[in-house]
């Protein structure tokens, strides 16, 4: 009898591994995370640029050695927001029109694309834990002169890709009426670049679209 007992709660400690959640699994490490390692490698970079900047050494960057720190400054706060792991990103359209917006790619159809191009309406925002991607500009799009690298010319559409954790912000510029980011994008995807769609259309092809972002989460992402 007690052999019974034994053996039966040898099987029930079996069973209770074998389909008990493996809650006592290493949790997956940041540093495989794309956007970590993308962050760090451009630390990196600029940690050398850096160097080389202040040691008077000819180079080919314009950049002085306060913009360079600058960008190791916004760049360190990013690696930090990885390192909190929240694992998705926000986009908010407070522009008078429709934006585009990348995100998941839904179970159907199918796509050769790392992700899918979105319509986000004007005052909408992507919901809670559903990755927004990054952003595109048609390739007629005015963007003003705060966001961007004055090294870098915006020339056709373009792709901008934003790390998790980030909310982003779309506006218009009071003024000139131009697009108005919250960031200052590192780097421009034309297509080819990257696997995204980045289709070569103006603004007005983008405004007449029908909002479809899924607001309400009705549509189950990969």
């Amino acid at each position: 009898m007690k052999l019974f007992h034994y053996l039966l709660l040898v099987l029930l400690i079996g069973l209770n591994f074998m389909f008990a959640k493996p809650s006592l699994a290493d949790p997956p490490k940041i540093t495989k995370n794309p956007d970590y390692v993308e962050v760090t490698k451009s630390l990196d970079l600029l940690q050398e640029q850096l160097a080389v900047t202040k040691s008077g050494q000819a180079t080919s960057e314009t950049l002085t050695a306060e913009d360079i720190q600058k960008k190791i400054d916004e760049l360190s706060f990013q690696k930090y927001a990885l390192e909190k792991g929240i694992n998705w990103s926000q986009c908010r359209n407070e522009t008078d029109k429709t934006i585009a917006v990348y995100g998941p790619k839904p179970k159907k159809p199918k796509t050769p694309y790392e992700n899918t191009l979105y319509f986000l309406g004007a005052g909408q925002a992507t919901p809670t834990e559903w990755d927004c991607q990054g952003i595109y500009l048609p390739n007629d799009i005015k963007l003003t002169s705060s966001n961007t690298d004055p090294n870098q010319q915006l020339e056709g559409a373009v792709a901008i890709k934003i790390f998790k954790g980030t909310q982003l912000i779309a506006k218009n510029d009071a003024e000139t009426g131009a697009l108005e980011l919250n960031i200052s994008p590192s780097k421009f995807f034309k297509s080819g670049d990257i696997n995204w769609y980045i289709p070569n259309v103006s603004e007005r092809n983008i405004a007449f679209r029908v909002p479809d972002v899924p607001l309400g989460g009705e549509e189950e992402a990969d």
